[in-house]
């Protein structure tokens, strides 16, 4: 729940007021011109800024001024619109690089613990394996990640999001430079993890992408919340054409 959250950067609004709610189990799409306030939304849910004024709940909590580690571990994660891979590692040295608590990390446990250390890899292993399966990328598990195509990174940086397990997954226009073959393989991917019960926040300019499968679109425009309804509605909605373009517009292009 996103409670009139306020963030002004030299006097300018960032986001006035805006407040709305990412129901559990739905595709929430986040919508708005250049410099509506929308990655500032995420990173202010995501703990790397803080709100002037505002609130943020999960699960009935207060997350607000949380840090970031902290709020990854409530449940939910976030990509970037440039992909953060590690190029030099592989895909599966991606995917191990990112569960949180692993026993290895703790020098004692190195001496103490060698036992625990490898029952925790082996399913640490196994449920990466069985992310990139769902990805569609199992087959390229010992392919370093700098030799994938954009969409295949795209797809590797939100499997390894979901290795933690969250409960709601922010992404930040994955439909960016993707090819339509691999913008298809994405979808579903989003609509198969959504049928098993994960929520997604979506920052998306492709108007047709997000159009088809979002349950409910939010658009912002100079950091306010104009309207927040069904796909259907707002593509009619003279507000969210004017917010674009001040004329008609082709949500479907």
């Amino acid at each position: 729940m996103i409670e009139q959250i306020t963030k002004s950067f030299g006097g300018l609004f960032a986001l006035n007021e805006c407040s709305f709610e990412v129901r559990k189990d739905s595709i929430t799409g986040l919508i708005g011109p250049n410099g509506s306030g929308k990655t500032t939304l995420f990173d202010i849910i995501t703990g790397f800024y803080r709100a002037d004024i505002g609130k943020i709940f999960f699960k009935n909590r207060d997350i607000s001024n949380m840090e970031p580690y902290k709020i990854m571990q409530q449940g939910i994660v976030r990509t970037f619109q440039i992909t953060r891979v590690f190029p030099g590692l592989t895909v599966m040295g991606n995917m191990l690089y990112s569960p949180k608590n692993q026993c290895g990390e703790k020098l004692l446990n190195v001496f103490f613990s060698p036992i625990k250390i490898m029952k925790q890899d082996k399913l640490n292993r196994g449920r990466a394996e069985e992310l990139l399966e769902i990805v569609g990328l199992a087959a390229l598990g010992e392919e370093y990640a700098g030799r994938l195509s954009y969409g295949q990174q795209k797809l590797l940086e939100l499997a390894r999001a979901l290795i933690t397990n969250p409960d709601i997954i922010l992404l930040d226009e994955p439909a960016a430079g993707v090819n339509p073959t691999m913008l298809k393989k994405l979808s579903k991917v989003i609509y198969d993890l959504n049928r098993r019960g994960k929520a997604f926040l979506i920052i998306e300019h492709n108007m047709k992408f997000i159009m088809e499968i979002a349950h409910k679109i939010v658009v912002l425009n100079h950091g306010k919340k104009i309207v927040e309804d069904s796909p259907d509605c707002i593509q009619r909605n003279p507000e969210v054409i004017k917010a674009y373009l001040g004329t008609t517009y082709d949500f479907g292009s």
